[in-house]
């Protein structure tokens, strides 16, 4: 056998090819990001300042870059690893080289190495041991036209009794070698993933009480069309032990197939040898084996869908539209404990807490409604925001009734979504803001708080606290938690940070900052007093060149340089000034004036055919910011308004037409608020009058919607509404 030794180690990878071929991107693209990968530049800062250098890809497509880069590294790794494994057995030939060099896949390369690993002792290895190797290789080779059993009869001595466990022996090698097979498992692999079922029943059939898994009590669904939330309620209802779930394909289909891809000839007399070792290979070994990593591929793409639907959702959560620098009172509903009321300045300073009790009869009541129009007429505030968890319709009906009339009838009264406001309550941030102060006034402080700047509020919290994901506990947990802090990440620098009034938790998710740089910043504007450049943040320990280049074109500063308070980046104010002189004004005369703006002829900064980094992306990005510096990205807030006769499950009657807030979108359908403490469910088929694959291509949390009461379940706690406005709608949702 002629061997070779792996040459890995003296070849340098360059992923740069691959990955552009893998996400079909402009090669001069990828390298050019690779290149800021390598040095430590953050995905928002070469997504919005090196545009020139990228071709212009944006957030998704360098993460994109990022992750498979990872997994091409990953791979290399792993490759090297066998080759070096293969070379030290002196089993690598150059043929077997240039397959494993040639794999693009993991579970490409893992079969190639399979038949080289070391294995626990299994049967066809104490087969071997017992010297019927040879044996073995007249049944692949289909051997002499003689009897097996004559030949076998050489194999019989030590360990070997007799003829038949010579026989049962050899078969057990073959079949190790037939499942041991690349072509073979990728045969049945493929055949797994294209023909196969998913096959679900109870775990145990004599069980007769409900559950919720009931619908998949005798299921089945092609392996190639189930969707990912049906894979991982499927898999749920396994690891609660109500389901048995497996992959099955019919093996008749499957046998001759097999036996043509080994090359069985049923004219030799070792034929039947062979299918026995080969039908034995099949249910023992191969199926087992591939059963097992078909699920696993079904649950990876189960989670990276379910986990992108948890992104999507929190993108548009953190992105909600904010009230911006008002004053608001927050209540946080507390039927038995009193609703705790706060004030809270237009820069969401706490100033002051009341508790009013609205169910404690008459009196109790009416000294409410006299203690929430006190303070609301003491504090001022352009809107009283309460948390919509229990009570919180209740309280809001309670609340709109009490202050519609004299001073406080221009109040807006809206509900807010306190999804993780408990969960913050009882935080180290929160005991570190608010150290004396009771966890539901906390909480109340946050839900004012969120009404004024979501983002601001929610980077506070653990996103998968905020509960807008679908089976988000089943799905890889570290895989979630970096796609979610991508999203806040993205948030974020999106929006921009002001340097003077951002919490350490906001400053953290800076491009470039992190949480030290983030207290540190924090501290050093409590020691030294506020930020009056964007330059003063390289005053803060920790903060050197590298650091303020990443993150100084997302804070905002307000002071004597006003592209500060912009998202020029400080690289780019000398061209800012030399627009200006060249216009015949001062740079504070530019920023903001739009009309001006207009006409900067942005051809005469071009220098990038002289070898320069301007070129017109960066100028229009420019333009953009010097028309409307600082510029929130964020929608105009509007607050949702529910039916004040709606208020309970009860109050539902089907055919009624309300107006809803979507409050999560999954891959089956999007959950709406219509006011009644449970979400309605208005399934994918319901959300418009045309063909809708993707809930999230028409609805994200935060829209508002008009749907339609179609059936309530009040034993369940079940509402199914529709979007659509055809006449078929409530038929269409009877018959699913």
């Amino acid at each position: 056998m002629t061997t070779t030794k792996a040459t890995t180690a003296t070849t340098t990878f360059n992923p740069v090819a691959r990955l552009a071929s893998l996400l079909n991107l402009p090669m001069r693209g990828v390298a050019a990001v690779v290149e800021l990968l390598d040095e430590k530049a953050t995905v928002p800062f070469i997504a919005r300042y090196r545009k020139e250098k990228t071709g212009g890809l944006d957030e998704v497509q360098i993460r994109d870059i990022a992750e498979q880069r990872t997994v091409l590294i990953e791979l290399e790794d792993r490759r090297a690893a066998v080759l070096a494994s293969i070379a030290g057995q002196g089993a690598l030939t150059p043929d077997l080289e240039k397959q494993l060099r040639a794999a693009t896949t993991k579970t490409a390369l893992e079969d190639l190495y399979l038949p080289f690993k070391q294995k626990r002792r299994t049967r066809a290895s104490m087969a071997r041991d017992r010297g019927l190797t040879g044996l073995a290789d007249l049944i692949i080779e289909q051997g002499p036209r003689g009897s097996p059993l004559a030949a076998a009869a050489a194999f019989v001595k030590g360990d070997v009794v007799d003829v038949d466990a010579a026989l049962a022996g050899a078969k057990d090698i073959v079949a190790e070698a037939i499942a041991d097979s690349p072509q073979v498992r990728t045969f049945i692999r493929e055949t797994f993933a294209t023909e196969g079922f998913v096959t679900t029943k109870k775990a145990n059939a004599k069980d007769t009480a409900p559950t919720r898994f009931d619908d998949y009590a005798a299921y089945d669904e092609p392996v190639s069309r189930i969707p990912s939330h049906r894979v991982l309620a499927i898999l749920r209802g396994e690891s609660e032990g109500v389901l048995k779930v497996d992959i099955d394909v019919d093996a008749r289909q499957v046998g001759p197939r097999l036996e043509q891809l080994v090359g069985i000839d049923p004219s030799s007399p070792w034929s039947a040898l062979y299918v026995e070792a080969l039908k034995d290979a099949y249910k023992r070994l191969l199926v087992p084996s591939v059963e097992n990593d078909l699920r696993t591929q079904l649950k990876e793409r189960a989670d990276k869908d379910a986990i992108d639907v948890f992104a999507n959702n929190l993108d548009s959560l953190l992105l909600a539209p904010p009230l911006g620098a008002r004053a608001v009172v927050g209540i946080d509903p507390g039927l038995r404990t009193g609703c705790k009321c706060v004030a809270v300045d237009a820069s969401g300073r706490f100033v002051e807490t009341v508790t009013i009790y609205l169910s404690r009869g008459g009196a109790a009541e009416a000294d409410a409604v006299k203690v929430l129009k006190a303070f609301v007429a003491k504090h001022k505030p352009f809107a009283v925001g309460i948390g919509n968890g229990t009570g919180g319709r209740e309280t809001e009906t309670f609340a709109r009734a009490a202050l519609k009339e004299g001073p406080t009838k221009d109040v807006v009264v809206v509900a807010v979504n306190e999804a993780g406001a408990s969960v913050y309550s009882a935080s180290d941030v929160a005991r570190e803001e608010f150290p004396e102060l009771d966890l539901t006034i906390r909480g109340a402080i946050s839900i004012a708080r969120r009404l004024q700047d979501p983002l601001a509020e929610l980077v506070k919290i653990d996103p998968k606290a905020i509960g807008v994901g679908q089976y988000q506990h089943d799905v890889d947990q570290p895989a979630l938690a970096r796609k979610l802090d991508d999203v806040v990440e993205s948030c974020v620098n999106r929006v921009g940070v002001d340097l003077n009034t951002a919490s350490a938790s906001l400053l953290q998710h800076v491009a470039g900052v992190g949480p030290t740089l983030a207290k540190r910043i924090v501290a050093h504007r409590e020691e030294g007093g506020l930020f009056t450049r964007r330059a003063q943040l390289k005053d803060v320990k920790g903060v050197g060149a590298r650091t303020f280049e990443q993150a100084a074109g997302f804070v905002r500063v307000a002071g004597p340089q006003p592209l500060d308070a912009s998202g020029v980046h400080p690289e780019r104010y000398g061209l800012v000034e030399q627009i200006a002189k060249d216009l015949g004004i001062k740079v504070k005369e530019l920023v903001g004036n739009a009309a001006v703006a207009k006409t900067i002829d942005i051809r005469r900064y071009i220098d990038t055919d002289r070898g320069g980094d301007v070129g017109e992306p960066t100028l229009k990005d420019i333009v953009a910011e010097l028309s409307k510096p600082g510029r929130d990205p964020r929608a105009a807030f509007e607050p949702p308004r529910f039916r004040d006769d709606v208020t309970t499950m009860n109050d539902l009657v089907v055919g009624m037409v309300l107006s809803g807030v979507v409050t999560n979108v999954t891959a089956f359908g999007a959950f709406v608020d219509v006011g009644v403490h449970q979400d309605g469910l208005v399934h994918v088929s319901q959300l418009s009058d045309r063909f809708v694959n993707n809930p999230a291509d028409v609805v994200k949390p935060g829209d508002r919607l008009q749907v339609r009461v179609v059936e309530v379940d009040l034993q369940r706690k079940r509402i199914a509404l529709t979007a659509k406005t055809g006449a078929d709608a409530s038929e269409s949702v009877g018959r699913r």
